[in-house]
């Protein structure tokens, strides 16, 4: 039975502003695109503001720097709805069977698949007057991400591997932030890059292990079914790689030892992380995912630090 407008995705914190303030009729498709549930935005934005950031040590936070940071925070929040978009469209028939994801708009009925489709092209068309504005290398690097989000909504079917494919996909900007501002790639974004993939497989592992039941009942993989009650020590090695590697990119960067202080503090985090984790806790487990904003915040701040 189709849901009303007024509906709240399971996942969805209730005082949210799409459920909140938003028109009805704008309200489905704002949770399609994962409005009302921003904590996406931040992952996807963090890695593009730790590129910027080192690419522009030498020029601190310049007015060019600040509106740079504004375009991908533009493009992070529609790029993310699109990908969200288009991950429903493609998992419409698997997330009707998953407790956590039947009230989305598409399985449960508020939006239509060719509605959804509609939706999808209006936010890619945002996303590339956004990337228009950078130079060219950035533009192709940046149009090259296509191809990452295309395939990754297939990936759990075919690999336990699947946080993999979305670390690729959601550390782009790691790569794109550094030759917005440079238009080049050196070893630092590349290793910031890879990094970044490693800090998601950690907490997208976290994350999976709130649907690993039906994920499993249905055929869906995940690293939450392939690591399983080892999933802590895992934590440990990915975790432990990426801040090894944020660490590496910063110093090619150029970065002072108050860089190297504020990744004590991430380091504190992601550690905290781990000693909390309850991988049959499906409450606990969303809150630790969602607390990596927190983790993106402190790096960046020490990459400021870093720049004086």
């Amino acid at each position: 039975m189709p849901s009303s407008p007024d509906q709240q995705v399971a996942d969805a914190t209730g005082q949210n502003w799409v459920d909140q303030y938003a028109p009805q009729w704008a309200r489905p498709y704002l949770r399609l695109a994962r409005a009302d549930r921003p904590i996406g935005t931040w992952l996807l934005l963090w890695p593009c503001l730790w590129s910027i950031g080192l690419a522009s040590a030498d020029q601190g936070l310049s007015g060019a720097t600040l509106l740079l940071m504004l375009l991908f925070g533009i493009g992070s929040f529609v790029m993310r709805g699109a990908g969200c978009t288009y991950n429903d469209i493609v998992d419409h028939e698997f997330d009707a069977k998953v407790a956590r994801t039947a009230s989305r708009p598409i399985p449960s009925g508020a939006i239509r698949v060719t509605h959804a489709w509609v939706f999808l092209i209006v936010q890619c068309l945002v996303g590339l007057c956004v990337l228009l504005t950078l130079n060219s290398f950035a533009i192709i690097l940046g149009a090259s991400s296509l191809i990452l989000i295309a395939i990754y909504p297939f990936m759990k079917r075919i690999t336990y591997w699947p946080q993999a494919f979305l670390g690729l996909t959601f550390n782009w900007g790691a790569l794109l932030g550094w030759a917005a501002v440079q238009g080049d790639l050196t070893w630092a974004p590349l290793i910031l890059y890879a990094g970044g993939i490693a800090w998601t497989i950690g907490y997208d592992t976290i994350y999976a292990h709130q649907d690993k039941e039906d994920d499993a009942l249905i055929g869906v993989k995940s690293t939450a079914l392939r690591m399983g009650d080892e999933t802590p020590a895992w934590l440990v090695i990915f975790y432990g790689v990426a801040w090894i590697l944020f660490g590496v990119a910063g110093t090619l960067a150029g970065m002072n030892l108050l860089f190297h202080l504020g990744l004590l503090a991430a380091a504190a985090h992601l550690f905290w992380q781990i000693r909390s984790v309850n991988i049959d806790d499906p409450e606990k487990c969303l809150r630790l995912f969602k607390s990596n904003r927190d983790l993106g915040a402190i790096l960046f701040f020490a990459i400021l630090l870093g720049s004086l």
